[in-house]
């Protein structure tokens, strides 16, 4: 797949950014994330260095080159459904997670400097089961935001 910026592309076709996104639950969303990582399970992907001590706005903008992010962001799906970059904030949003819970896949301090890609995924599918659990879990979630 070769990539164009949409500058390139409006030169040679009319593009419409309003076109509908395909709405997809959270649960889809984080499905397709752990599915796409599954796919090559023994990839080693880059970590982001102490994500809990990053002051908000930076911790936001943290993004690295083959992250487990950056996976979600290559999939054509995913970015049609609404995900935007590969970066912290954006995962955080698109994916509805809290700080905590994307800290589990993502921060430095659990895995070093990688991760495989089937640990990234496990931990995505545990914060998928987290939302079955009882309201404890809910509630401390709900305070993590």
């Amino acid at each position: 797949m070769k990539h164009h910026a949409l500058e390139q592309l409006q030169i040679v076709a009319e593009v419409d950014q309003d076109y509908p996104r395909r709405a997809m639950s959270r649960n889809e969303r984080l499905r397709r994330w752990a599915e796409l990582l599954e796919q090559n399970a023994d990839r080693r992907l880059a970590t982001l260095h102490q994500t809990e001590y990053q002051p908000a706005t930076e911790r936001a903008a943290m993004r690295s080159n083959s992250s487990p992010i950056s996976v979600a962001f290559e999939d054509p799906v995913l970015r049609a459904a609404g995900l935007e970059n590969d970066s912290y904030g954006e995962a955080k949003r698109f994916f509805e997670l809290t700080d905590h819970q994307l800290h589990r896949v993502i921060c430095y301090c659990h895995f070093g400097a990688t991760v495989s890609a089937a640990e990234a995924a496990h931990q995505i599918r545990k914060t998928l089961s987290e939302r079955q659990r009882g309201m404890f879990i809910r509630l401390r979630v709900m305070f993590d935001r």
